[in-house]
């Protein structure tokens, strides 16, 4: 595809199509399935337990309940699947650590370790009110930004795009179940300012190219946003690839403790330029599109 001649804007109603379809699906999962919240906001205990060698679900989750503790929920882990990670819906006490640490050691060597994290009830409500306070705060920065830099039009483009991005990653996240904790919403919090960011680049130029056209047809607006789609395309995809291929490695080679986040800024990464090309410019020019002809049609005499 040459995307100098390409036409961004023809085919705008499939993108929409597209991304409704999406959302729906997400709705739905989210319906269906809700979140799988870490113990970050539902409280209990998260166990890392590094083996260092192959092993056996089953034979993990016996081990536990032979010190009077059930498992919620036991998933591989590591490079080589060598590590468990071990999800307590009730908070773990000391006692109940050190014999679990006992038992594992017994069972599988000397040389494992265990990590764990608790949080308690009021702890966890804590933390997802103080995650929900850091979303709405930068979600109305980011709005206030966006109308007084911008016109009204753009702005709320602008917004529901990034409205856009962050619901399909929860969704994907529903969807196949991946946990949700802090490092989470972390990296939604960074999804947005690149979201942003990606919409800022094209709304500059249009907002450049609006200075030098007079826009009196619909043929004029999908001439104009496809001029400034073109001209910052590949700004565009170089800025988000950049950051794509560094979170790809950190996924790949980093820590267990940052594999969601990574994921998470992935997908909302993939989304985020998605949005910006193909979805809040185009909203632009359907809500521009509307008001020529609303015009057009007060003009004509009664």
């Amino acid at each position: 595809m040459n995307f100098k001649t390409f036409d961004f804007v023809k085919h705008r109603k499939y993108y929409f199509i597209l991304s409704a379809i999406l959302i729906i699906a997400g709705i739905v999962s989210l319906f269906l399935h809700g979140l799988n919240l870490g113990v970050d906001f539902s409280s209990g205990t998260r166990v890392q337990i590094q083996i260092g060698k192959t092993f056996v679900e089953k034979d993990i989750e016996q081990a536990i309940k032979k010190i009077g503790m059930e498992p919620g929920s036991i998933t591989t882990s590591g490079a080589n699947l060598d590590n468990a990670v071990v999800m307590f819906q009730d908070p773990m006490t000391k006692d109940q650590y050190a014999q679990l640490t006992k038992v594992m050691q017994e069972k599988y060597g000397a040389q494992v370790s265990l990590q764990e994290s608790t949080v308690n009830p009021l702890v966890s409500k804590e933390l997802a009110k103080s995650a929900l306070y850091a979303l709405l705060f930068a979600s109305i920065g980011i709005v206030l930004y966006i109308t007084i830099r911008f016109e009204h039009r753009l702005a709320i483009s602008a917004i529901i795009a990034l409205l856009h991005n962050v619901f399909l990653v929860i969704s994907l996240f529903s969807l196949f179940q991946i946990e949700v904790d802090l490092p989470f919403i972390a990296a939604i919090l960074t999804i947005v300012g690149y979201s942003v960011h990606d919409n800022i680049i094209i709304f500059d130029r249009i907002r450049d190219n609006l200075k030098h056209m007079k826009l009196k047809t619909v043929q004029d607006v999908e001439d104009l946003v496809n001029k400034s789609i073109r001209s910052t395309f590949v700004r565009s995809i170089n800025t988000v690839l950049t950051v794509l291929i560094m979170a790809v490695a950190l996924y790949i080679h980093g820590g267990e403790s940052i594999k969601n986040f990574t994921l998470a800024l992935i997908i909302g990464l993939t989304f985020g330029a998605y949005s910006s090309i193909f979805i809040a410019s185009q909203l632009w020019v359907q809500w521009r599109e509307h008001d020529l002809k609303r015009e057009k049609t007060k003009r004509k005499p009664a």
